[in-house]
């Protein structure tokens, strides 16, 4: 049955986040442009230029291609999914509204990984610029939200909820199916519902 698209005013309740109907979208406010991400300031936005990061701790364990992966439970029950409709310019704007909501509704910033269909997040662009080792490290330390391209979902950790900009790119189906793996409870898709809904109607 396919998904009834839902407005993002998401809020934590006994049954977990929720995204309530809402009159009307408005259009998002801006930012101000941050600097690099620390766990004093967990908000994402649109980064800017800024100091360069120190390099991380060398005792922490870097995750590689061949390194094998806990085994998750075969009995995981499945995450809930919600829909929220953006075009494929304005699914990005769509995501980070997302995060930010889940964040004011007591999620901790480690709870959350937000996926791109199609061109990075300009947080994981940012994040990348400080290479290769420094970016997986975040990953790693679980300790704030983590962006990544959902074609890199193979390499990266579960994490209790998921958040996918379906913002282009032609693999949207198989984005859909290892972002929906990832999310322990709760997987966002911020995107056109018709792509979205043909997916997930297809068994994604």
């Amino acid at each position: 049955m396919p998904l009834i698209p839902e407005e993002p005013q998401i809020h934590e309740s006994a049954q977990g986040p929720r995204v309530t109907p809402a009159a009307g979208r408005t259009a998002p406010t801006p930012r101000p442009v941050p600097g690099p991400r620390s766990a004093a300031t967990p908000r994402p936005g649109r980064p800017g230029p800024g100091p360069a990061r120190p390099a991380p701790p060398a005792q922490r364990p870097l995750p590689t291609s061949g390194q094998s992966k806990p085994a998750r439970p075969e009995n995981r029950s499945a995450p809930q999914i919600q829909l929220i409709p953006a075009s494929a310019d304005g699914a990005l704007d769509a995501a980070d509204e997302a995060v930010d909501l889940l964040l004011d509704s007591g999620r901790a910033p480690g709870d959350i990984l937000v996926l791109t269909t199609g061109e990075q997040h300009p947080w994981a662009v940012h994040e990348l610029s400080f290479g290769d080792a420094a970016y997986w490290a975040q990953h790693e330390a679980g300790d704030d939200v983590f962006f990544a391209g959902a074609a890199a979902a193979d390499r990266l950790e579960p994490r209790p909820v998921v958040v996918v900009a379906v913002n282009g790119g032609d693999t949207v189906a198989d984005a859909l199916s290892g972002a929906r793996e990832r999310a322990g409870a709760l997987l966002i898709v911020c995107g056109d519902p018709r792509t979205i809904n043909a997916v997930l109607g297809a068994g994604v």
